[in-house]
């Protein structure tokens, strides 16, 4: 009987420091959040995810001959608009055409001088490419 109140009482005290854990170290942010709790835990530690160098870049040339739906990251510049959300984006090897969301813009603006980064992926149709952007920066 001790045996299974110590157990027990091990169990309740490794289940309780880990969710006090996770809660120090991130997780939800929702309505029930309070201000406070999401400021002490944004000054304390860093949002979660990849640490490392990013996604090599990746040519239009390189980016036709990918497969549908590869993550690409292109940089050049857009030369102008085609379309609705689509644009002709040039680099040293060519150009595709790329359709930008207005919502995917960042409140950057372009111009055709502007050196651009492109995150996004390939699709493809039956006889075209283009890349679906899902980021843009500037430089």
């Amino acid at each position: 009987m001790k045996k299974a109140f110590v157990a027990a009482s091990v169990a309740a005290g490794l289940l309780f420091s880990v969710t006090a854990f996770g809660q120090q170290a991130g997780g939800f942010s929702g309505p029930d959040a309070t201000k406070t709790q999401n400021s002490q835990t944004t000054q304390n530690t860093q949002k979660g995810g990849f640490v490392g160098p990013d996604a090599a870049t990746t040519t239009v040339e390189q980016a036709k001959g990918l497969r549908d739906d590869a993550w690409v990251v292109l940089e050049g510049n857009i030369v102008r608009k085609v379309g609705k959300e689509r644009y002709e984006f040039r680099d040293s090897t060519g150009t595709v055409n790329v359709d930008i969301d207005d919502d995917n813009w960042g409140g950057v603006s372009i111009t055709p001088n502007d050196k651009v980064r492109l995150e996004g992926e390939v699709d493809k149709d039956w006889n075209s490419v283009e890349i679906d952007v899902k980021k843009v920066t500037k430089g």
